[in-house]
């Protein structure tokens, strides 16, 4: 069947994403309140899935987003230049105190029964100040861009990215990419600003330029304002809630084509049961459930997004693009940090039915 979405078969760029970069402070196992040292891990949702589907698939990305210059900056920097996507910045300069700043996310990795515990300093933050105006779309569409996607973490920063996000699509629209957007819904964040009624509001002058959203069935209940079941009524690897809000959401928004989200039943930190799902211009699509034990949980739904993506841009059928998001977002489970460290030929290997024996 068809997608429903018109996908260019060329262009300078396969996929370009707006959002902020941050960095992840990571104790491992240790809870903060103990901690003596971290790893560092650089990260952002919507640069995530560029990042993936660089180095993952190969595919020619880059991001649009703020760079403070210091030495935090050149060490995100660093790490966006090694996993291959062009960066289109904003420069702002740091004054030796209190910034502008590039956030900073703490967050453990739980273990067993103790779940992650994950927060934020995004205090003064360079990426928050960023507006209209301030990236020249026209230029950096000049030469083709297949598809483009941004989300609901850097929307709840401040008032302004919300506006950009909006100004993102709408330029992305008219240059003829295909334009995603993953709810990614934070409470924390929004309720900085104005809480679930400001984010409905807000996101909705987004969603009005989407063709393809990416968010579970909270997510669309609380970022899109359409009311559904009590979630945790359910099982979490129960579509049927899911399923049963797209037609809320496509009545309420009809230029949207593709609605995919993950599924995940969490047994323990390191125990969990996933699969994914996607409505695809009027057909539905389910993936299979993986047992997983996971190293790393964060970043996995961006791990689906990124294979989810690639098997539309690469020609596959809804229904592979949908085992792949699956297998990479599975995959992406077992490595530490945010991003990536699979091959394409892994991923392919899963989606098909694949195992954990040893490659000789």
């Amino acid at each position: 069947m068809s997608h429903g979405l018109n996908i260019r078969k060329d262009g300078e760029l396969d996929f370009l994403s707006l959002g902020a970069l941050v960095h992840r402070l990571d104790p491992g196992v240790i809870p903060f309140r103990k901690a003596m040292e971290c790893k560092i891990h650089v990260s952002g949702g919507e640069f995530n899935v560029a990042a993936n589907l660089s180095d993952c698939f190969r595919l020619n990305t880059g991001v649009a987003t703020a760079m403070v210059n210091y030495p935090i900056g050149d060490l995100i920097a660093e790490r966006v230049r090694a996993m291959g996507v062009k960066p289109f910045y904003k420069h702002f300069e740091h004054n030796g105190v209190n910034g502008p700043n590039m956030a900073t996310v703490y967050s453990d990795q739980g273990f067993g029964v103790r779940p992650p515990v994950v927060f934020y300093n995004r205090c003064n933050e360079a990426a928050a100040q960023l507006k209209p105006g301030d990236f020249d779309w026209k230029a950096i569409f000049a030469k083709g861009v297949r598809w483009v996607h941004s989300g609901g973490i850097f929307a709840a920063l401040s008032p302004t990215t919300a506006e950009l996000v909006a100004e993102f699509m709408e330029a992305a629209r008219a240059a003829g990419a295909v334009t995603s957007f993953d709810l990614n819904f934070r409470a924390k964040l929004w309720n900085i600003w104005g809480g679930e009624e400001k984010a409905v509001e807000t996101i909705a002058k987004i969603v009005e330029h989407v063709d393809v959203l990416v968010g579970n069935e909270e997510d669309l209940q609380k970022g899109l304002g359409i009311p559904g079941p009590e979630v945790s009524a359910k099982s979490k690897l129960d579509p049927s809630v899911f399923f049963g809000m797209i037609d809320k959401v496509t009545h309420k928004y009809p230029k949207v084509k593709v609605v995919a989200t993950t599924l995940r039943e969490v047994h323990t930190t390191n125990q969990h049961s996933w699969s994914a799902v996607s409505w695809v211009n009027g057909e539905t699509h389910t993936a299979p459930t993986a047992e997983l034990n996971v190293l790393d949980r964060v970043g996995g739904g961006d791990g689906f997004a990124a294979g989810f993506i690639y098997g539309l841009l690469s020609g596959a059928s809804p229904a592979e693009a949908t085992k792949l998001g699956w297998a990479h977002g599975a995959l992406l489970t077992t490595f530490p940090g945010d991003t990536t460290m699979a091959s394409v030929d892994q991923v392919k290997a899963f989606a098909k039915g694949g195992s954990a024996r040893i490659q000789r």
